[in-house]
């Protein structure tokens, strides 16, 4: 028996293809932080439990979609992602009978519609199918991560499509977003910045993605990339340094 469990706040663009991907499972649990648009009408079409909270940051928010869960298995998806039909099989498979109680799933993203191939994506196995009995997410505000109690991981090769950023308006509010949580918790733990490192930071994110991990083997899009990356990871220390300021 497995629970879906997805977080949401106007997803009304992805929700419906992450949901038909997804209906085949027991239960489909979606945790909604206040959205204004069509998301929870188009959830309700497909009978989800839907539980409307205040926004906690990523992992305490996802863990109570994992507590409110009726069954012991849990597969936590993003509401831009899609389950193929290759890793519905394998998860029906194993969910009836493993040794492991979690699995990192290899996961395909795409980059204003472009799969991207390089760019430090090609090593992308997030851990989303666990049995909650030995897992749950941590409380990071932002990258958050499941902790399992025993090294019993395993991997599934069988692929979930990621569907981040279909234009540069989209990827640009995610970078905003992202940027001050990010800054926030450095704040929260009582770390420092300059401005030289937050722009040194960016330049090396940007060779790390653009060279070191090939992304110029991703066309004009691994460059876009690339670069977007390097200025939100800049932001992201720049918006540190400003919390410090009006201390």
């Amino acid at each position: 028996m497995l629970s879906v469990s997805i977080i949401t706040k106007n997803e009304e663009n992805n929700i419906q293809r992450c949901l038909d991907s997804v209906k085949w499972a027991d239960e489909i649990i979606v945790v909604d932080s206040g959205s204004t648009d069509a998301t929870l009408e188009i959830c309700k079409t497909y009978n989800c439990k839907i539980i409307k909270t205040e926004w906690h940051g990523f992992g305490k928010t996802k863990q109570i979609g994992v507590n409110t869960a009726a069954n012991d298995w849990i597969l936590s998806v993003d509401a831009d992602e899609e389950v193929t039909d290759e890793l519905k099989i394998k998860i029906l498979e194993l969910i009836q009978s493993t040794k492991f109680h979690a699995f990192n799933i290899k996961r395909v993203s795409y980059y204003l519609k472009k799969r991207i191939k390089y760019s430090g994506w090609q090593t992308d196995y997030p851990l989303r199918l666990f049995n909650k009995k030995h897992g749950n997410f941590n409380n990071a505000t932002v990258h958050e991560s499941v902790i399992m109690d025993s090294d019993t991981v395993s991997t599934i090769k069988e692929i979930v499509l990621h569907y981040p950023f279909p234009t540069i308006n989209s990827h640009i509010n995610k970078i905003n977003q992202y940027s001050q949580l990010g800054a926030k918790n450095l704040f929260d733990n009582n770390k420092k910045t300059t401005l030289a490192f937050a722009l040194i930071n960016g330049i090396g994110k940007f060779v790390k993605m653009y060279l070191i991990k090939k992304g110029f083997l991703d066309g004009k899009e691994g460059f876009i990339l690339a670069i977007l990356s390097g200025f939100s990871s800049t932001l992201k220390y720049f918006k540190l340094w400003s919390l410090w300021r009006v201390k």
